[in-house]
């Protein structure tokens, strides 16, 4: 029986502190999280790994957009895993695709052969795989630890019929861990309509503001529609009561 699990997606050193202050067991560290996060830098692991105890599993992913990588994108990937391996992480976060739609093989073993003893999950690239059974059983033969799948639908309490599917069919062999609007309040219901006990979260619901005071109309540096001044942190109680859900459910 796989012990229950919260794992709390961070992408910044505020968020992950919050993450390791409320009780979570696991940080998915990564930057830019408001585009599905990317690769973090190396500075920002060295600071939340001195100051937080939790087990880190870095996110190997080069730029926002598909998963069908460049001989070069495989090359960044291939040295950022080797990095973070030695900096001390306990696992990384991969994924890539084929242009048809099934996991890139030959891509996912060059990445796990990086690394080595950590651990792998196969994140949400899963998600837009057209086959999940199939994907299912390769990457449990790749050796990957864990799928991160919202049930390939635009949340994991919409995707709960195959989630729960493909907790069956893992049979032990590989944790499906359920991921992208799993809150404090729907995990209970998920555990009974799915089984599964390992949940990913960004417990993103404190919205810090810009202390700036002085603040530019009309000018953005980034996406249209998102404002600059508008900080968006894990919030500490949040993952509070994601780990009390977590922690009470049912064998």
């Amino acid at each position: 029986m796989e012990k229950p699990l919260l794992e709390i997606c961070a992408g910044s050193y505020e968020s992950a502190m919050a993450a390791c202050r409320g009780g979570g067991d696991r940080i998915e560290l990564c930057a830019n999280l408001v585009i599905g996060g990317t690769t973090p830098t190396q500075a920002l692991f060295e600071q939340v790994r001195r100051d937080c105890g939790l087990k880190i599993h870095v996110l190997i992913r080069p730029r926002f957009g598909d998963f069908l990588y460049s001989r070069a994108e495989t090359e960044e990937m291939e040295r950022s895993i080797g990095l973070f391996r030695e900096l001390g992480a306990d696992g990384v976060v991969i994924g890539a695709l084929t242009p048809d739609g099934d996991l890139d093989l030959e891509t996912m073993k060059r990445l796990m052969a990086q690394a080595g003893e950590m651990s792998v999950t196969l994140h949400r690239a899963f998600d837009m795989t057209r086959d999940p059974y199939r994907t299912l059983e390769e990457a449990a033969a790749l050796g990957c630890s864990a799928i991160l799948t919202s049930g390939q639908a635009s949340s994991a309490p919409l995707g709960s019929s195959l989630l729960g599917q493909l907790h069956r069919r893992s049979a032990g062999r590989i944790t499906i861990m359920a991921g992208c609007g799993v809150k404090s309040g729907n995990i209970p219901a998920l555990h009974r309509e799915t089984g599964i006990r390992a949940y990913h979260a960004t417990a993103r619901t404190g919205v810090g503001d810009s202390a700036m005071r002085y603040r530019k109309e009309g000018v953005s540096m980034g996406l249209p529609g998102l404002s600059e001044y508008q900080l968006w942190q894990t919030d500490e109680e949040e993952v509070r009561a994601c780990a009390r859900a977590v922690r009470q459910l049912a064998p």
